[in-house]
């Protein structure tokens, strides 16, 4: 998607080798004209597919599936949680997930009721890196007897083993923008 890759050029900032930072459209503060047109990409994507539900991990994930949803028509959102609380369900789908970015395993939980057996499920998310994230959603969408459709993603880092790590558990992965390296503080697009 050429205008991401323009967007993060002129808007994105690097840290270090590995770290890009959207903060200023996609992740912190969010660029809803722009996430519009991500929307309108995942669906041409996976115009194919049937999806009756869209899934994400919380936060940065919530508002890109909310717009994408629009474009499959207004489907349910569900975030996967990180945090254990007491107005969740007791009955949930629950995984351990790592986060590259925060350096960090988690819980993650979603109702039982929100996810039903044969339902089509399409994964969305801002960044692949490592691919854990997706990992540990398709094992909750297993749990839960639906079939993962896909998996849209904004940017994926692809000097990171993520792509790699889903193709060779059979997952469609479709990315917005890949990074191929970063360098000199520079970002450098498949």
């Amino acid at each position: 998607m050429k205008s991401l890759q323009e967007k993060i050029l002129k808007e994105g900032s690097v840290s270090g080798s590995d770290i890009l930072k959207v903060d200023s459209f996609l992740n912190h503060q969010i660029d809803i004209r722009f996430l519009n047109e991500i929307g309108k990409e995942f669906k041409e994507r996976f115009k194919e597919d049937k999806v009756d539900k869209i899934l994400t991990i919380e936060a940065s994930g919530i508002g890109i599936a909310s717009i994408a949803s629009q474009y499959f028509e207004n489907v349910p959102v569900v975030f996967a949680k990180k945090v254990e609380s007491k107005n969740l369900d007791k009955e949930v789908y629950e995984t351990k997930v790592y986060s590259f970015t925060k350096g960090k395993e988690y819980t993650v939980r979603v109702s039982k009721k929100y996810l039903n057996k044969g339902e089509n499920i399409l994964v969305v998310d801002d960044f692949l890196a490592n691919g854990r994230a997706v990992l540990g959603l398709n094992n909750i969408i297993n749990q839960s007897g639906a079939n993962l459709v896909g998996v849209g993603i904004v940017i994926e880092k692809g000097f990171q083993e993520g792509r790699k790590v889903l193709e060779d558990e059979g997952i469609r992965v479709e990315s917005l923008a890949i990074v191929e390296s970063i360098q000199d503080g520079k970002v450098v697009f498949k």
